[in-house]
This record gives C-alpha cells, sequence and structure tokens, in this order.
C-alpha cells in the first residue's frame, strides 16, 4: 500500500481520463490527491466543475505564448516543490503530454515510483504527433507500471522489454459512461440550449488542434470544411476550436461568416458528449475522440497522417484522412452516398474499453489483480 499518491493532471483530456481512478482510489479511502499543472487551466476547470472536484494541489504553470522548453522549466521547478512537500511515494500520469512527461521526469529524480496510464501507444515517428510520440517513450523508461489500453500497446510494452505492463483499457470510457448518464438524465437541458441542430438535417462535430497540423495542415482542413459546408447547406458544422492562438488565427480567418458553421469557444465536457451522440459524423485530429466515438456508434474521420490508436481504423470505426482537403471531402461524401458503408463504421465495436479500466487499475496498484490480462 502506498502512503500517498499525487495524480498529475495538466490538460482536459489527462482529467478526463484520470478523475475515475482518483475517485476509485477515494472510494477505497486511499489517500490520493489530484494536482493540477494548469497547462490547459480553462478547460480543465470545465471537469473539474462537471465532476464537481476541486484539485487538492494547483500549481499555474502557464505564461502566455510561452514555448515548450519554457513550458518543461517551469514544470519542473514547480512539480520539484510540490513533491518535496506533499511527500508522494507514487505519482500517476496518463498519455503523453508536456506535463506527465516532466511529472515522470521530476519523480524519478526523487525516487518516487510511477504509474503511467495509456501506455504502449507509438507511432516511431518522432515528429508526428509532436511532441507527444517523444514524451510518451521517454515516460515509458521511466514508469514503475504500465497500464496499456489495448492488446496492440500491450504488445509494443513487450517488444521493447517493458516489465510490469497491464492491459485494463482505457479510463476514457469509464468517464464517457459517467458523462452520458448524467447527460441522459438532464436531457432536456440540453436539446434546448443546442436547439439550432434541429434545423438542420445532419450534424457534423468537428475538433482539431493538434501541433503537427499547424501551418499548410490547418489551411487544407479548413479548406476542406468549407467545400463540405457549401456541398452540404443542409448540414450544420459545429467546430467548437481550441483556445491556442495558432488555432483561432487560421480557423477564424478560413471560416468565419459560413452560414452553416459555427466556431465556438472549446465546450464542456458534457456538452461536447451530447453533441457528440447528436452527431452524423465527427471531424477529428483529438485521440480522445477516437476513443470515445465507436462507443457512440458515430463514425470518425481522423485528419491525422498518423495515428497511434490504429485499432479503431482496424475495427472498421474509424478512417485516417491524414490534412488532404482532397481526401477529407472523398471519405464524407462516401459516407453521406453509401449507407451500408455508413452504418458498418456505425455498428463497428469500440475496441478501447469496457468501462471498467479505473477498477482494473486500482486493483493492480492494490495488489487486487482482477484485469483483463497481466504482462
Amino acid at each position: 500500500m502506498f502512503n500517498k499518491i499525487g495524480i498529475i493532471v495538466g490538460t482536459r483530456p489527462e482529467a478526463i481520463k484520470l478523475i475515475p481512478v482518483y475517485l476509485g482510489l477515494k472510494a477505497k479511502n486511499v489517500p490520493a490527491e489530484l494536482v493540477s499543472t494548469g497547462q490547459h487551466q480553462s478547460m480543465l476547470e470545465q471537469i473539474f466543475s462537471f465532476f464537481d472536484i476541486k484539485p487538492d494541489v494547483s500549481l499555474d504553470v502557464m505564461l502566455p505564448n510561452q514555448s515548450l522548453a519554457v513550458l518543461t522549466a517551469r514544470l519542473s521547478e514547480k512539480l520539484q516543490a510540490c513533491y518535496e512537500d506533499r511527500k508522494y511515494d507514487l505519482v500517476i500520469v496518463q498519455g503523453d503530454t508536456t506535463t506527465a512527461m516532466v511529472a515522470s521526469l521530476i519523480a524519478f529524480y526523487n525516487r518516487i515510483k510511477v504509474a503511467h496510464v495509456e501506455a504502449g501507444l507509438r507511432t516511431y515517428n518522432k515528429f508526428s504527433p509532436y511532441p507527444e510520440e517523444i514524451n510518451r517513450q521517454l515516460i515509458s523508461r521511466m514508469a514503475d507500471y504500465h497500464f496499456a489500453p489495448t492488446q496492440r500497446a500491450m504488445q509494443v510494452l513487450k517488444n521493447e522489454h517493458v516489465e510490469n505492463a497491464y492491459l485494463v483499457g482505457n479510463t476514457v470510457i469509464d468517464s464517457l459512461l459517467l458523462c452520458l448518464e448524467k447527460v441522459s438524465k438532464n436531457r432536456a437541458y440540453y436539446e434546448e440550449k443546442y436547439t439550432i441542430i434541429n434545423r438542420y438535417e445532419k450534424l457534423v462535430l468537428i475538433t482539431g488542434h493538434r501541433r503537427e497540423n499547424f501551418g499548410q495542415g490547418f489551411e487544407d482542413i479548413c479548406s476542406a470544411i468549407k467545400q463540405l459546408s457549401e456541398q452540404h447547406p443542409s448540414y450544420l458544422f459545429y467546430y467548437p476550436v481550441h483556445l491556442n492562438p495558432n488555432v483561432q488565427e487560421k480557423v477564424q480567418l478560413l471560416l468565419s461568416g459560413l452560414s452553416n458553421v459555427i466556431l465556438d469557444r472549446p465546450l464542456p465536457y458534457d456538452e461536447l458528449i451530447f453533441l457528440m451522440s447528436c452527431s452524423f459524423i465527427l471531424l477529428t485530429d483529438s485521440g480522445g475522440i477516437q476513443e470515445e466515438g465507436p462507443s457512440l456508434n458515430v463514425p470518425i474521420l481522423v485528419m491525422r497522417d498518423t495515428t497511434e490508436r490504429p485499432e479503431g481504423i482496424e475495427g472498421g470505426c474509424a478512417i485516417l484522412v491524414g490534412t488532404s482537403s482532397e481526401k477529407i471531402v472523398t471519405e464524407f461524401n462516401r459516407l453521406v452516398a453509401d449507407e451500408d458503408h455508413y452504418k458498418r463504421m456505425a455498428a463497428a465495436p469500440n475496441p478501447y474499453g469496457d468501462g471498467k479500466s479505473a477498477s482494473y487499475i486500482i486493483a493492480h496498484l492494490l495488489d487486487e489483480t482482477n484485469s483483463p490480462e497481466d504482462s
């Protein structure tokens, strides 16, 4: 048993995926603290509000337009002080953010054990996704426990001779099911708030923010969205735009003023899940949405050149379209025109989890193993 566990989050996806672990540990009266670095502060606050949680520690690392190098330096300094003060003997990190990588590094420097949730994802292209691919490879070298979301991720870890690896599924499905339960109880509220979607034949939800797509990639994605909005005037294209200035500037320049395109603020988690559940197609470069979409029976077009989540592609619930305007438009229109193709994608099972991943993780950490597979 650990004396005190620190659960480190910096971005909205990390919070979504680690809150089920935090809540599960608290339910078992395990001493655990939620540490927010504030890497995506406003988006984090949405998640904490929805789950009615307040972080035990807030580090507030962000500065305007700060580089990855400065972010890494500030995280290092503040996490070192945090670890010295809070006396953790285990820290839990998720995925591949700069917060997760630095939290693991500073834990290693202090001889604190590290548990890595969503371990074993790889593209082996160090610039795609950037900087996430190198972040997660570094975390795998430093972590003591590795919780893989899929069999493929487990095999990656075995191939890299990683010990203490466990197949648990993805905790994003745990949070999705919790969220859907809350949304279903208040569906009338969401339907009234987003009544605009009833004015259109279909809803297409778009998310795009990946750093490797900045520049020409985003121009091509926006070009595709513009073409599709003109080809399908009865469809509503809803784009909650990430707050990153590199994303905001390009999207506003190329897509504002189109009658059936809504450019909105980043949505609260529950509202995003509601709109996803109402969608005809999801256009995304988000890892989390690749994992959540299949549980909602919505086909996904992945606007990235590579993905570390090939299970959805292989399972038939997603198609990798890259950032090519032509391919995005072609695959979108194929789903519109070919009803059988659409139904096959929508009905494909979710390969990413059963909604019990947090309990499997906690069982391993507390030596009460009951997960699908061990290393």
